[in-house]
């Protein structure tokens, strides 16, 4: 049985193979046209999918798209007739979805076949039951609440679920114009950040807030039996594109979310690349906390409905790590598994995975283990490519590799480390990494200056082994995929100086060598050196998608000033270039 799962013309377009029940392949179409956060169609993640595998299309049986523009339909509809200036809105959009409707000849033009050879079953699910299935079919539970929430999907922004067996059971919704996610959104526009995906980094600034304007921006979005609602004096009326554009290169641009009362409680919004000055602290502190208070309100309302301390949950708001941190202490829930693809690539995996089980009925037997869906490259692949940028370097055994690596690393070297099957999601786990010491108190300011060219007040994360996670952390429940943020505790801080935010906490990935033997054994060659089972780690790009293909890692290596490439079993110094 083999099931194509999608997601098509919305951010983050992505392509992912189930066969039999298993994810064997999946990717975002940004990492192979190099275009981020890519929302056209995803041809070249599906002929990577088919590639992988051997297949062609002929050879799918089912093919699912993680959207339903007839989804919530009524809602639509009600809402364009209480607002008459929205009909045509809502008219504009249904016609840009309508190719969407059509996957078979979508298909066929991509891949230059015959539209009637093509004979798999097309469906189309609801955006955020994608989300669920993502999370809640990749979990080992046979029973956990599910939720998820973003901007916006099929006119809805938040759903609680009951999961169980292969079904899952949608208890509420909260439709558009409520939605944490553009709550989020808009304050980020407000203080100067205005790209798709710019929210994790506003995340890094609240930090370095203060409480003083908390009470004010409670007014912005309410809390209410069950939900929440916006103030809606705050933002722009909802039009066609709910909020961004898709435009015809399939870049992604925000509209603007805020209105003129915003201006008029706050004062003028911070422009781009503008100095940040304390109120953007403030505000950024207080959108957090907000955030927090609404996400915990609607995981408690869950709780109560579906008695069960697991926890399934996707969307492009879970990836906001402080809050899952926190939420063991500020709610029920016990256990989270979050989608490490939580953004809106995971529509791809989880529409295939609710096709396989809810649809179609078959059993359950697959468990994400790992995030390690993407492509991997033969030695020679690799070392053709060295050959071609015209890079020096020594081919390595394993123990050799390890060894020399982790050395460098511990006499303060920065690696780029490119290994095995790349990762599902937007977080690099260990296989497109970019590696240091997490105990070099100059190193967050040297990775930013040297490479990354980030903003100052945005954080590195350590990479730590999974059983030792619980001597350097406050908090045991592991985060493979780097979707918490935990504090460090008092007496370790100083050994994770590089990855200490301001507020002594870490975005951590826990490493087990189940999940990554060679990045495992990296991290215990690094401590035997060290005596910390610890590395930094940050994705393998330079304001680019990160890198996929070896070309794509050397050229960054080149380019910027890396000290040391380790790409399969080939080792590369800058000092011997």
């Amino acid at each position: 049985m083999l099931i194509l799962g999608l997601n098509m013309f919305h951010a983050d377009a992505s392509a992912a193979l189930v066969q039999d029940g298993e994810v064997v392949f999946a990717i975002a179409e940004e990492r192979l046209n190099r275009i981020k956060h890519y929302a056209g169609f995803p041809s070249l993640a599906i002929k990577a999918c088919l590639d992988f595998a051997g297949l062609e299309i002929t050879d799918i049986d089912h093919v699912t798209i993680g959207q339903d523009s007839d989804a919530n339909l009524t809602k639509k509809v009600r809402y364009a007739l209480a607002n008459p200036t929205k009909i045509l809105n809502l008219i504009r959009l249904r016609q840009r979805k309508q190719p969407m409707r059509d996957a078979r000849s979508l298909l066929a033009k991509a891949l230059d076949v015959d539209p009637k050879t093509l004979r798999f079953e097309e469906h189309h699910l609801e955006h955020h039951i994608a989300h669920i299935a993502s999370a809640y079919y990749c979990s080992p539970w046979e029973k956990a609440a599910g939720f998820s929430y973003d901007g916006s999907g099929d006119f809805v922004s938040t759903m609680m679920a009951r999961c169980e067996g292969n079904q899952i059971e949608v208890l509420d919704r909260v439709f558009l114009p409520d939605s944490l996610g553009s709550f989020y959104t808009m304050i980020c526009e407000f203080i100067g950040y205005q790209q798709y995906g710019d929210e994790g980094k506003v995340m890094g600034l609240a930090p370095y807030g203060k409480d003083t304007l908390c009470e004010q921006l409670a007014e912005v979005i309410g809390l209410r039996n069950g939900g929440f609602n916006l103030d809606r004096s705050f933002f722009k009326p909802l039009g066609s594109n709910q909020g961004m554009q898709l435009l015809p290169d399939g870049t992604v641009r925000l509209a603007r979310h805020f209105s003129d009362q915003m201006v008029k409680a706050f004062g003028e919004p911070r422009q781009p690349h503008a100095e940040i000055t304390q109120r953007e602290m403030d505000l950024a502190y207080a959108m957090q906390r907000r955030f927090e208070d609404v996400f915990f309100h609607l995981l408690n309302q869950l709780h109560q409905r579906v008695s069960c301390g697991n926890l399934a949950m996707a969307g492009g708001c879970a990836l906001n790590s402080v809050a899952n941190g926190k939420l063991f202490t500020r709610t029920p829930f016990r256990q989270t598994w979050i989608q490490p693809a939580a953004g809106d690539e995971g529509l791809a995996v989880g529409a295939a995975l609710h096709t396989y089980h809810a649809v179609l009925n078959q059993p359950r037997r697959f468990v994400m283990k790992n995030s390690y869906l993407g492509p991997e490259f033969s030695g020679g692949r690799i070392e053709s490519a060295l050959k071609q940028a015209r890079l020096p370097y020594r081919k390595l055994e394993r123990e050799p590799l390890l060894d020399s690596v982790a050395q460098k690393i511990a006499a303060g070297n920065v690696v780029g480390w490119f290994q095995g099957r790349m990762e599902w999601g937007p977080r690099a786990l260990g296989n497109r990494s970019i590696l240091a010491h997490p105990g070099l108190p100059g190193m967050k300011d040297a990775l930013n200056a040297r490479i990354k060219q980030r903003e100052s007040f945005r954080p590195f994360a350590p990479s730590i082994l999974e059983e030792r996670q619980c001597e350097y952390f406050e908090h045991d429940h592991p985060s493979p995929f780097m979707l918490h943020v935990y504090k460090i505790r008092p007496e370790k801080r100083t050994q994770l100086s590089a990855v200490n935010h301001v507020d002594d906490t870490g975005r951590l990935q826990s490493v087990s060598r189940e999940e990554n033997p060679l990045y495992y054994e990296l991290i215990c060659a690094f401590e035997r050196k060290t005596g910390v089972p610890a590395l930094l780690n940050t994705s393998f790009n330079e304001n680019e998608p990160i890198v996929c293909q070896p070309e794509e890692a050397i050229d960054c290596f080149k380019r910027t000033r890396m000290d040391v490439l380790a790409i399969g079993p080939y080792l590369s110094l800058k000092t011997e270039n």
